[in-house]
């Protein structure tokens, strides 16, 4: 299934966390914090939201940061994705 965000929306597929401290302590999956870091997956097209222009400076493939809490958890094609929008992103990992 191809999935294609409207407006000012992009989906981001979760980066792998370690599971282990730098000090090697293993976590167990209910003590790690939700991941913040994210590859874009897709783009919506931009345009007039609520009476301004918004033009999208996110592209497919970047490496992004987000708010901790932003977006919605998808399942499809058995793959976890979340749709944020464009001003949930903090800064892009180069």
């Amino acid at each position: 299934m191809k999935i294609k965000p409207l407006f000012d929306r992009i989906v981001i597929e979760q980066v792998d966390n370690e599971e282990k401290t730098k000090s090697g302590i293993v976590l167990l999956a209910k003590d790690q914090e939700k991941p913040i870091m994210a590859k874009v997956v897709a783009v919506g097209p931009g345009g007039l939201i609520d009476g301004v222009d918004v033009k999208m400076v996110i592209k497919k493939g970047d490496l992004v940061l987000y708010s901790k809490y932003a977006g919605s958890e998808f399942k499809i094609d058995g793959k976890e994705v979340t749709i944020i929008k464009q001003s949930d992103v903090l800064a892009v990992v180069e």
